[in-house]
């Protein structure tokens, strides 16, 4: 028998002893060389060390390659025969691929690759850590236990105890009367995690991400919070089936409501969330979610079925379906596109009842839309199907807007031609409603509109010519007023666009600045034609702002063409940075002059006398980053007041500190006030938790006040409020908020979410998160999902 002791002296050179007969000659000049290679590896003084990728160090090791490579086995004396057994004492390591095993004594036997660990043991696998005194494993089948480890998780920050651990292979494992935590350890012999799992037994499986846990118990604080007899967790963000945290929930309308969603992960491209959610005051709800994604389609689909709701004495239900898909064809540029969007509901009260479910179901028009369209060249064509349904309310009755059965509509476009730019459209729409309701006449109307453009541009300016032809038939199912049943209507319009552009550079609060003077002239003239009698199925009035007072038609849509013969004047300053670009600071101001009255108008609405308009004013400025001003008026010159006005404002300095508002008049209609924001509250104090950070550990944490607030001035009223804060203590988050949402004149749901945020664990509660994000402008979450840590970050 030939032992072999391998000694590490202070010297960085390791002295090899053999015993028994001498040290072979091959093994003697193998040691030579290793040293003269280590010597020419040493980089000269100074040298630049010099890093390169290497495609050795990979994340993961296939199976194929683990089982061929190498074991290293260091120590202080190693003992053993060769390829049977090898015994490792003091600092004793062996390591083979993404596994190391370090212990005061370790046997290995290589037949059974069977190895046996003893004192102060440590195996790190993929960056996961165990430790503990007692450890037998096959290495490369990853098949053993661990006695009464310590464990630490690279992929989610986990770390506990147990009793034992059993390893199945390299993806699974058993845990028995074990503890989980993402809270780090801090120093002090008394130190308790924030929140821990204790289970009778945690099953962990890396390649579905997932973990189970048997007779579990989650305290948060040192107290009892959640027991349960089986429960399921991530161990990534990576989506898993199962069970997920109940969710509490609290509102006037639904009283206290419990909620178990079960998610089934049916493939990488496919998922179901089934909801079942106990109302103490209506009864229970079942909400199903399915959603799928393939290479040419994508869609969701949801049913919320409600039996017996003790709220109305009824069933209730909502559905909502939505589908896009790319349709392969010949004959089209790309393809076709097909869009569906289906939303239904089973009575008129749903919107107010239900209000926080589903925002696509919780408005009184409910959109079901069908929609396909390709190109083929210059050409681009939609045909769609779309039916309302509209929730009524006898307090606030809406007319219903009409139905398009079928609506077959068509572009052509060529541009540069000879200089002149072309557009055809083309359309032909059937209008459905309750003509008891709309007061109108159902009918079909088929439209065209030919237009041509020659544009002029250059540095200084532009100048635009355009000439539009308008044709228009209507076919009524019942005769108008004035006994018609069709009508044809065929305008022209001519309209030119101008304007020029002056820049200087200047100096502004010691800030060097380009100056841009941009006056426009824009007239537009159509002839006057009696539309009166017109019923109105899809027009409406342009909103008066500085971009439609350059608009041909004061109106939208096709059954209203505005006569015009009106000039628009205006000019807009802005301040840029020369060197980006970016816009510092703007002014502009526009008017339209009447030069006749303007005759058309929508029902009910009134004449538009000649002269000039409101004047239009607006502003903004961006001087610093971090905040920004703008504002907007509309000021009447006759009167000497203004009618409608806009006055907004942003600071944001950093991450987590936001504040925006609004303030908005309209006179003889409304004045609102609205601010919304998510600031730090440590900062008040003198930020203590500064070092801590949204995400970072175990400690003081931090404080976040988020909210928004809308109030009405002239009703002196809070219209709608949503008031809120947040904790992050970096291993765990707590956010609780109050919301009103106003269903009415006279009505408002309120309602308290409350959550806990286990990290790397669950959640707890109603999750305010999307009602956060959809109202507070700018909030950022406290917890964004990252990648994956790689295994080196942990390397031993």
């Amino acid at each position: 028998m030939r032992v072999f002791q391998m000694r590490f002296l202070k010297s960085d050179k390791p002295v090899l002893r053999g015993y028994g007969r001498g040290l072979p000659l091959h093994l003697s000049v193998l040691v030579m060389l290793l040293q003269s290679a280590r010597v020419a590896a040493q980089p000269a003084p100074d040298a630049p060390l010099n890093l390169k990728i290497s495609p050795m160090l990979q994340e993961q090791i296939a199976p194929e390659v683990r089982s061929s490579l190498p074991s290293f086995v260091t120590g202080q004396r190693i003992t053993g025969r060769t390829d049977l057994e090898t015994v490792v004492e003091g600092n004793a390591m062996l390591r083979r691929g993404d596994t190391v095993i370090k212990a005061d004594r370790l046997e290995y036997d290589q037949p059974t690759d069977l190895a046996k660990a003893t004192g102060h043991v440590l195996i790190n696998r993929a960056g996961n850590v165990y430790e503990g005194p007692l450890l037998e494993l096959r290495v490369d089948a990853f098949e053993g236990f661990f006695i009464q480890p310590t464990y630490h998780f690279l992929r989610n920050n986990a770390h506990g105890q147990a009793d034992r651990v059993d390893f199945l292979d390299a993806q699974r494992s058993v845990i028995l009367n074990a503890t989980f935590t993402t809270c780090p350890r801090l120093p002090g012999p008394s130190w308790m995690p924030d929140w821990i799992l204790k289970a009778s037994t945690i099953t962990l499986d890396s390649e579905e991400d997932v973990g189970t846990a048997t007779g579990a118990l989650l305290s948060f604080k040192g107290l009892p919070l959640l027991p349960v007899p089986y429960i399921s967790f991530p161990l990534s963000d990576q989506r898993k089936s199962g069970l997920m945290p109940p969710t509490i929930g609290l509102d006037t309308v639904n009283g206290s409501e419990v909620s178990v969603p079960y998610y089934w992960n049916i493939a990488p491209n496919r998922d179901a969330t089934l909801t079942p959610t106990l109302m103490s005051k209506r009864g229970v709800n079942l909400g199903t979610e399915f959603r799928y994604l393939e290479e040419n389609y994508t869609g969701t689909a949801r049913l919320d079925w409600m039996p017996s709701d003790r709220l109305r004495d009824a069933n209730r239900w909502g559905l909502n379906f939505n589908h896009q898909a790319r349709l392969p064809s010949s004959w089209t540029d790309n393809g076709a596109a097909l869009n569906l969007s289906l939303n239904q509901v089973s009575d008129d009260n749903y919107w107010r009842d239900f209000s926080l479910n589903n925002d696509s179901l919780t408005q009184r028009l409910l959109a079901n839309d069908a929609t396909l369209a390709w190109r083929n060249g210059a050409w681009a064509s939609t045909v769609r199907a779309l039916k309302w349904q509209t929730l009524q309310d006898d307090a606030a009755p809406i007319i219903p807007p009409y139905d398009r059965l079928p609506q077959l509509s068509t572009r052509y476009a060529r541009n540069n031609v000879a200089g002149v730019n072309y557009v055809l459209d083309a359309d032909y729409t059937r209008f459905q409603s309750d003509a008891n309701l709309t007061g109108q006449a159902n009918g079909q109307r088929a439209f065209g509109l030919l237009q041509a453009t020659y544009p002029v541009k250059t540095a200084a300016g532009f100048l635009t010519p355009k000439l539009q032809l308008h044709a228009t038939q209507y076919q009524f199912e019942t005769p108008l007023a004035n006994g018609d049943t069709a009508f044809s209507r065929i305008l022209p319009t001519l309209s030119v666009d101008s304007g020029l552009v002056f820049e200087r550079d200047t100096q502004l609060f010691g800030r060097n600045l380009r100056q841009t003077l941009e006056p426009r002239a824009f007239y537009v003239n159509t002839p006057f034609r009696d539309q009166s009698q017109l019923p109105n199925y899809d027009s409406g009035a342009n909103d008066f702002n500085l971009s439609t007072i350059y608009a041909e038609s004061a109106f939208v849509g096709n059954d209203r063409i505005s006569d015009s013969d009106a000039l628009t004047l205006g000019v807009t300053s802005r301040f840029l940075n020369p060197d980006t670009g970016a816009e510092t600071a703007r002014v502009g101001v526009a008017q339209r002059i009447l030069f006749r009255d303007q005759n058309v108008t929508l029902p009910g609405g009134e004449i538009q006398q000649r002269g000039a308009s409101d004047l239009l004013l607006a502003g903004a400025i961006n001087w610093d980053p971090r905040w920004g001003v703008e504002g907007t008026t509309q000021f009447n010159p006759t009167t000497g007041e203004s009618v409608r006005s806009t006055l907004s404002a942003r600071y944001r300095p950093g991450n987590y500190r936001n504040v925006a508002a609004a303030y908005r008049f309209q006179r003889d209609a409304s004045e609102q006030f609205d601010i919304g924001w998510q600031w730090p509250l440590n900062d008040l104090w003198g930020d203590r938790g500064q070092n801590l950070g949204p995400g970072q550990g175990q400690g003081e944490g931090r404080w976040y006040s988020v909210g928004r607030l809308n109030y009405s001035l002239d009703e002196r009223t809070l219209v709608n409020a949503l008031l809120g804060f947040e904790y992050d203590a970096g291993c765990w988050l707590g956010r609780i908020v109050l919301d009103r949402v106003q269903t009415s004149s006279s009505t408002a749901t309120q309602s308290i979410m409350f959550q806990l945020e286990f990290v790397g664990f669950g959640r707890l509660g109603v999750s305010p998160l999307k009602s956060l994000k959809e109202n507070i402008p700018g909030y950022q979450s406290l917890r964004v999902p990252g990648g994956q840590p790689s295994r080196f970050s942990n390397y031993d």
